[in-house]
């Protein structure tokens, strides 16, 4: 399956304007027109109308990861893989393809449940971004959106969906504990990259989350970004779940916060681009070469 990135992610919130604080004043997106506006927030990152779509719910958590095909065939292609490993597949109506803004959609599950959509053909309005904080733009374009990370209890029946059905690759591996307690069972992350150089634009987690997501991760094009950012937080009275650290395996300089939503948003700077010809997978050890504390978001 021919997966060229992460066009964009819905989030579940039961308070919009929560969100679009968040947002605009946090992470520094602008909010997009777009129609149903007491239903529907669109969040504009790049050129494109929106990244991040965040629909009304009576609950909040995580909705669904929007994976973007080359075109009609692929995305025609795709649809016959899936039927063809068993998974049940939901064709978008066109309603839903306008909500989204791209020519079709297809809607499915991973064996844990975690929600998808293929598309092909996103909207362009050519719009230019201006961030309301003064943010200079976030990495995206051939790299996608960004990444998430996903909960996947059945850990062996996700991986090879993922690596089978959809056809992402293994970027490299690791397993931690939440303690220093060796009796705890170690957890597996395995990082999967699709049809670009990002170093992963999903993982999958060994453990159950109770908001359908570990966390999902922006990008911006300056470390000074991420430390503006990490003010607005603190001013702002925005949870932080891990500090300022840099990882070991895409060497992302980021740190962590809660969403309105109760997933954790990863918001970094200068992650690794793969030539993946190259690249060899690997297992890290630790987490990150320094800072990275995950112990502020327990207490």
């Amino acid at each position: 399956m021919d997966i060229r990135g992460l066009g964009y992610v819905t989030v579940l919130s039961s308070d919009l304007k929560r969100w679009r604080d968040y947002a605009t004043q946090v992470l520094g997106m602008m909010a997009a027109a777009g129609p149903q506006a007491d239903e529907l927030l669109y969040l504009k990152m790049d050129e494109r109308p929106y990244r991040i779509l965040v629909e009304k719910s009576t609950q909040d958590g995580y909705g669904a990861c929007g994976w973007e095909l080359a075109g009609k065939a692929a995305f025609e292609q795709a649809l016959v893989e899936l039927a063809q490993a068993d998974v049940p597949v939901q064709r978008g109506s066109a309603v839903q393809a306008e909500v989204r803004k791209v020519q079709e959609l297809a809607c499915f599950k991973d064996p844990d449940g975690n929600r998808h959509e293929l598309f092909w053909g996103p909207r362009q309005d050519f719009a230019r971004f201006v961030s309301p904080v003064g943010v200079k733009g976030f990495v995206t374009s051939d790299l996608g959106m960004g990444h998430v990370v996903l909960p996947a209890p059945s850990f062996e029946r996700c991986r090879d969906f993922y690596e089978r059905v959809l056809g992402f690759g293994l970027s490299d591996l690791m397993k931690v504990r939440f303690s220093a307690d060796p009796a705890e069972p170690e957890k597996r992350i395995h990082f999967m990259h699709c049809n670009n150089g990002r170093h992963h634009s999903l993982a999958i987690f060994e453990c159950p989350m109770p908001h359908g997501c570990v966390h999902m991760m922006v990008e911006v094009n300056g470390l000074d970004e991420v430390g503006r950012a990490l003010d607005r937080m603190q001013a702002a009275g925005v949870k932080l779940s891990a500090t300022l650290g840099q990882h070991t395996n895409d060497q992302m300089v980021s740190f962590y916060m809660q969403t309105p939503s109760g997933f954790d948003l990863e918001y970094g700077y200068d992650g690794l681009v793969v030539d993946w010809d190259q690249h060899t997978p690997f297992e890290s050890t630790v987490v990150s070469h320094w800072g990275h504390d995950f112990s502020v978001g327990r207490q």
